[in-house]
């Protein structure tokens, strides 16, 4: 198997929430009231592109956000390669 390069880039998945999020209509404190948070810190973290949630926080950001946590990561690699390989249907 050939090695796969991917990386999350933090900046733009921080705009992307932050996109969801407005198109969705939520606003930061209605996602620290979702996770339990005392703050707001954390989020407003991930929106700057600083840090990422944990997996945890991205399926309950996937889910108030009604999409996939594929469609909040801006990936950046080989993910064709990795489309071509892995997930493309297998033709008999």
């Amino acid at each position: 198997m050939e090695p796969m390069y991917l990386s999350i880039r933090q900046g733009e998945t921080g705009k992307q929430i932050k996109r969801l999020l407005i198109d969705n209509g939520y606003t930061v404190k209605d996602v620290q009231h979702a996770m339990g948070f005392e703050n707001p810190q954390a989020i407003y973290k991930w929106i700057a592109g600083r840090s990422l949630p944990s997996l945890d926080n991205f399926i309950i950001l996937s889910r108030m956000l009604h999409t996939s946590i594929e469609d909040i990561l801006v990936i950046d690699g080989d993910v064709v390669h990795l489309w071509e390989n892995y997930f493309k249907p297998q033709v008999q």
